[in-house]
């Protein structure tokens, strides 16, 4: 039964659908167009604009998967419109409820001059307000045929297999009138049909509103729209002027546009999104003065610098302005679980200093609305970054546990607070609807204390971001009965009045673990191993260079060590790193990967023939970058080979199986090839849980839920396949090689003993031919541990390995970088590896009443969204077992393990650049400063937990040094304690520090 309700809204949408918005653009005319399809990538515009175009009409397909069209657009203002405004309307084959994810098109001058862009809910190109007739204009128009890749497998993220057949058609290329009276009519209504609808239904407010609507619609001429708008406005006046209530939540809209630096879409195509919707923005800014805009991703904005000069010198006059505003401080929204401490902190480095440089702002706000989960270290490095706060809204996305707090202090891994703000409008790309706006209000979970949120609005992904519908709607809503107070202002004056009110905000401690999206530990493997070896290359790279450019005058490489930077942290971005990109954004990754190694590895060779001197004899030098000492080699410093030879392992075979033994670890491995025993000599004490088996391979079948290569759910345990049958199990050197093959896939290993290590090596190589399979190294340890302590950035982080709450539960899939760590008082073990990120641990009883402790290494998926052929092929993973581990022997194997040691001809032994004489204190970059000076910069950290006490000693005369921040710029509150060539630390639980050593070049 309908009642006067529904029977006035069922004739508002009705009138808008049919009536209203088309009498937006009353008059239109034809537009002429002819078209070029670019063969190929896409060309740059003076390629273009020579192009040979053919004429096109309505109606013409256009546009395989990645293709670029050129529209060349002409048209005549009619006479009988002067006095009018007047645009181009244009649809190109727009998907319009996906802005971002279907074609898009930049519009040119034929100068060249970019106007702005074309998007699915931006259609329109502003000819002349008000025109005076007969004008000629031309339009060109770069249209990019990107695939819509998000429903399901897909071959369009693959350029092999995207296929040529045509996506769009044309279907509009019209002149015409823009009525401004019946768009504000457009926007009064929508703002009350959707301020309405999120009102009580016997609210006296919801039914004020139905009755002006009512009177609106009888005031207006369906027949002639335009001429009785007006007279229909006048009828909600009173309704749009009532004021909103005293106690009315205050939202703070920031323009913006969240632009994935790559996901269903290249990185290519990433630099032109950027360019098309910085160019909506600034265009947006010219009509409307009191717009706001927030952009993050410095590297993003170097794109636009670097592929559009023009227009980026708009954006820095809009910066200028204030309305353009840069914000986030990071070279891109990384992903935060698993870039290495001295990348993360880079993130903030390269990100902060371009926003200086190139605009001269120091951003204040850490911007990362869609990561996947935060470290436990990113508070510490906000603040060293010299940044105040932080903001993300993905935790939102929690499937177990709604996160208790919007505005909250946030307490790192070492105790920095960083006061934090998750906007519960629930979204990073809101329109401003009512039912957006209701949904901030009724879920801010710190009423009584605070009064205020933020909300982002606007299109991201290339859809645009805001609109100019979405400025009107904040218009009218910055104060009005019913709804939110809604002020657009900047991020700054947001956080500081947020921060300012609430007294005494909640504190939440340790990391933001997000209960969804943990397979992204694990999708893409060659990603990810990519990335770990590009980040030790390059702490080599910069410990080398240094130390030849200090002893031997070698030419520091500044300018190529920069490049190879900013490209690792853009392929940290939070859909490349973690696995949930496209076919091409993963191949091109692992292209860039080899060329970095190749390149870094090019300065290490150089820089460590510099430092060897010349060989004599046959003699060679040995090269240690570890931040430990190792046989003998110091930390960082590199000495003569040893001509003794190493001590042997004894490998003795036991039946079909074999023993290992180097005299502190024996291991048992037996005709199935698995781990029975591993036995601590030093300790005397068996790891391996009895009737267990340790380096167990297990398979599950793995089809979540919803996002393939981005989900893991738990009922993926229920179902296991343990590989233990065997093809081959044989002596191989000093090792025992172990063959299997299962399903369509084949894995080989290699168990070894290094000798004088307490470490079981394992040397994995995978032809992995799966689909939709996730793989698993189990060790069942016989330990009781509560707890498990995994390495992340800086330090270490504590998670129980019980299912107490749901909060425990919800993290079965877990985070850790080189070392995962389990024990009790007095024994434990640990497992290091060279490129896996995820993990799993879990405790049961046995019948004895002893606990057994399983740690699980996740080595490969199979998802097949947004990528069909996700990790098929041949993988090599190293892993290593460490019994008997304290957490210091963790830190550092998990080191070693990934910095072994080079062998270089020559005959010289190197001093290190600067030592330190406890192993609790981690150096992690040793470099010379940014600034080219010739200083030498050094950070470290505490690395085991707790209070450390040390000395760093330079290896050259030292001149002066001083504490600073990320950016190498002196902190006025901290000073260091120089003695001699010396200087004098103590560093609380995990602390990190940054010193900037001046050498005396008198000496």
């Amino acid at each position: 039964m309908h009642d006067d309700r529904t029977l006035t809204e069922e004739r508002l949408d009705r009138a808008l659908r049919e009536r209203i918005r088309p009498a937006v653009h009353p008059r239109t005319a034809p537009l002429e167009f002819e078209v070029w399809h670019a063969p190929g990538e896409p060309v740059p515009f003076a390629e273009a604009v020579a192009a040979p175009f053919k004429p096109g009409a309505v109606g013409d397909d256009w546009g395989p998967a990645w293709g670029t069209s050129w529209f060349r657009v002409t048209g005549r203002v009619p006479a009988q419109w002067a006095g009018e405004t007047v645009e181009a309307v244009i649809d190109l084959g727009f998907a319009k409820d996906r802005p971002g994810f279907s074609a898009e098109a930049l519009a040119h001058r034929p100068d060249g001059s970019v106007v702005k862009a074309l998007n699915p809910r931006n259609t329109w190109l502003r000819v002349g307000e008000p025109v005076a007739g007969g004008e000629e204009f031309t339009y060109l128009l770069e249209a990019a045929a990107n695939p819509e890749i998000l429903d399901g497998v897909s071959a369009l993220g693959d350029r092999e297999t995207a296929g040529s057949e045509p996506l769009y058609r044309v279907e509009r290329m019209d002149l015409a009138v823009f009525d401004r009276q019946v768009w504000e009519l457009v926007q009064d209504l929508e703002v009350l049909d959707q301020l309405m609808r999120q009102l009580p239904l016997g609210s006296a407010r919801r039914w004020e509103i139905l009755r002006a609507v009512e009177r609106c619609l009888d005031a207006l001429d369906l027949d002639a729209v335009g001429a009785s708008a007006p007279a229909a406005r006048e009828r909600l006046r009173a309704v749009l002027s009532s004021p909103a209530h005293a106690s009315a939540h205050r939202l703070s809209a920031v323009g913006h546009a969240h632009i994935d630096s790559a996901w269903l879409w290249p990185l290519r195509e990433t630099v032109r999104k950027v360019a098309r919707t910085t160019s909506n923005v600034v265009a947006l800014m010219d009509d409307c003065p009191e717009f706001v805009f927030a952009m993050s991703q410095a590297q993003q904005l170097d794109w636009l610098r670097e592929h559009q000069s023009a227009l980026y010198a708009r954006v820095k006059e809009k910066a200028a302005a204030g309305q353009f505003v840069p914000v986030g401080g990071m070279w891109v929204e990384s992903d935060t679980n698993m870039p290495g401490s001295e990348a993360l902190a880079r993130q903030f480095v390269y990100g902060k200093r371009f926003f200086l440089e190139e605009f001269g702002v120091e951003t204040e706000e850490v911007w990362l609305p869609d990561s996947f989960g935060y470290s436990a270290a990113l508070p510490q490095l906000v603040k060293l970054s010299g940044s105040r706060w932080f903001l993300t809204q993905k935790i939102s996305w929690n499937t177990t546990n709604p996160f208790p707090h919007h505005s909250f202090l946030w307490e790192g891994l070492d105790g920095t607070r960083v006061f934090t703000h998750f906007p519960p409008v629930d979204t990073y790309v809101a329109e401003l609807s009512g039912e957006e706006l209701a949904h901030a209000e009724a879920n801010f979970r710190d009423k009584g204390h605070a009064t205020r949120s933020l909300v982002p609005f606007g299109w991201g992904d290339g859809g645009g971001g805001p609109t100019r519908e979405m400025l009107a709607r904040a218009e009218r809503l910055a104060d009005l009965e019913g709804s939110p107070r809604v002020t657009i202002e900047r991020p700054a004056e947001f956080f500081a009045a947020a921060e300012a009110e609430y007294d005494r905000p909640p504190v939440w401690l340790g990391e933001l673990y997000l209960e969804l999206h943990r397979g992204t530990y694990t999708s893409q493997a060659r990603t990810k191993q990519g990335n770990r070896r590009s980040e030790h290359l390059l702490r080599e790279a910069e410990l080398w260079a240094a130390t030849a450019a200090v002893r031997t005058g070698f030419p520091y490489p500044h300018e190529e060590l920069n490049r190879i930077w900013k490209s690792v942290l853009l392929h940290q971005f939070h859909d490349i790193l973690p696995g949930s990109s496209i076919a091409w954004v993963h191949q091109e990754a692992e292209a860039t990967y080899a060329r970095i190694a190749a390149e870094l590895e090019a300065v290490i060779g150089a820089a460590q023939r510099a430092l060897a001197g010349a060989p004599e004899g046959g003699s060679a030098v040995v090269f240690n970058a570890a931040p430990h000492d190792r046989a003998g080699i110091a930390a960082g410093g590199a000495a003569l080979a040893s001509q003794d030879p190493e001590p042997a392992v004894e490998v003795e075979e036991l039946g079909s199986g074999f023993r290992l033994d180097n005299g502190l670890l024996r291991v048992t491995v037996d005709e199935r090839g698995l781990v029975v025993s591993v036995l601590d000599l030093v300790a005397g004490r068996e790891t391996v849980a009895p009737g267990c088996a340790a380096n167990l391979l297990q398979v599950h079948p793995d089809l979540p839920n919803r996002w393939d290569a981005w989900d893991v759910d738990a009922f993926y345990r229920n179902t296991v396949t343990d590989l233990t049958e065997a093809d081959v199990v044989r002596r191989s050197g000093d090792g025992v090689e172990v063959v299997r093959t299962f399903g369509s896939s084949r894995v080989t290993q290699l168990l070894t003993l290094r000798p004088g290590a307490r470490r079981l090596d394992i040397d994995t190589e995978v032809d992995w031919h799966e689909q939709e399979k996730f793989l698993k190294a189990a060790f069942p340890i016989d330990v009781r541990a509560d707890h498990s302590t995994a390495e992340t950035q800086f330090g270490h982080v504590q998670r129980p390995t019980h299912t107490n709450t749901s909060w425990e539960a919800a993290k079965f899939e877990i985070c850790a970088h080189r070392f995962l760590h389990v024990g009790e008082p007095g024994w434990g073990a640990a497992l290091v590896n060279d490129s896996t990120y995820g993990h799993d641990v879990t405790r049961t009883v046995r019948e004895d009443g002893a606990t057994t402790t399983t740690v699980r290494l996740s080595l490969l998926r199979a998802p097949r969204y947004p990528d069909p052929a996700t990790d098929q092929g041949v993988h090599r993973l190293r892993y290593a077992l460490l019994p008997g581990a304290t957490i210091g022997d963790a830190v550092r194997e998990g080191w070693r393990f990934s910095l072994p040691e080079r062998r270089v001809p020559g005959s010289a032994a190197v001093a290190p650049l600067v030592s330190v004489d406890d192993d609790a204190v981690v150096v992690t970059a040793v470099k010379l400063a940014d600034d080219g000076s010739g200083d030498v910069v050094v950070r470290l950290h505490e690395a085991h937990g707790g209070r450390a006490s040390a000395r760093l000693t330079a290896g050259f005369a030292l001149a002066g040094a001083r504490v600073t921040d990320l950016l190498e710029r002196p902190l006025a509150d901290e000073t260091a304690e120089v003695e001699g060539d010396a200087v004098r630390l103590v560093l609380r639980p995990f602390q990190i520090v940054t010193l900037r050593l001046t050498p005396n070049d008198e000496v």
